[in-house]
């Protein structure tokens, strides 16, 4: 039986697309006197934890902020020990195949190893078809580069005149972002205390409820995912108008 929110939420106030910047694994770790690594592996056993608990209560698709492309210039050893994890991962994701949950990546795989590239390919390919709910990994991510590049390509059709400047909207642009076969989000939740959204999917939540909490990503949960979906149910989205 499907798991309902907890106060229960009419299926029709339920955000379609919800964002999640995991913060505050490393400060985790430090209030516990160990090392940053130990905050992202708990952080990763409760990604995994969310991902479930959004597909049972009837959240149609979900995006993770997991390494932005300024966290390249974290600590080599930092850096290497994700790469680790992100291998860890991707491997866990086959676990998900008999819930036919869909993986896609939000980001840029050339700066990837090669073994992580084609890691992230065979899961796209292999959960293309799953229906149930879609997870965006936002990995090598950053919102500015994402519209640069769908810039980029935008302005090659013009220059081959397969496309009109005149013609280019809106949903041009959307179509040559990473979520294109995705909505835009709806509700971006953004626990550890921070408040503001670091380049994370500029675009897509232009008109994005916003949701902080203070606490660190890895002591997250199911509960507390609730508690930001009923205050999304409790809002009204006016979208500009009155």
């Amino acid at each position: 039986m499907a798991r309902k929110v907890e106060p229960p939420v009419p299926a029709d106030k339920l955000p379609r697309h919800v964002a999640i910047i995991m913060d505050g694994n490393g400060r985790w770790a430090k209030k516990r006197g160990l090392p940053r690594t130990a905050g992202h592996v708990k952080g990763g056993l409760m990604l995994r934890k969310i991902i479930r608990h959004a597909k049972e209560i009837g959240i149609e698709y979900i995006s993770f902020y997991a390494f932005s492309t300024e966290n390249w210039n974290r600590p080599n050893d930092e850096v290497s020990k994700l790469m680790e994890l992100m291998r860890k991962y991707l491997k866990d994701v086959y676990n998900f195949f008999d819930e036919r949950v869909r993986f896609v990546l939000l980001g840029d795989r050339r700066d990837f190893a090669p073994d992580i590239a084609a890691m992230y390919t065979d899961v796209e390919q292999k959960t293309r078809d799953f229906d149930l709910m879609t997870v965006g990994m936002a990995a090598n991510y950053g919102s500015r580069r994402e519209i640069t590049q769908a810039m980029q390509e935008i302005a090659e059709l013009v220059k081959e005149g397969k496309l009109d400047p005149a013609d280019i909207t809106e949903e041009t642009i959307s179509q040559h972002l990473y979520t294109r076969e995705m909505p835009d989000v709806d509700l971006l939740i953004r626990p550890g205390s921070e408040q503001r959204i670091s380049n994370f999917l500029l675009w897509q939540s232009a008109y994005a409820e916003l949701y902080f909490c203070d606490t660190l990503w890895p002591d997250f949960s199911p509960k507390e995912f609730d508690k930001a979906i009923v205050e999304y149910a409790n809002r009204t989205r006016r979208f500009g108008a009155v």
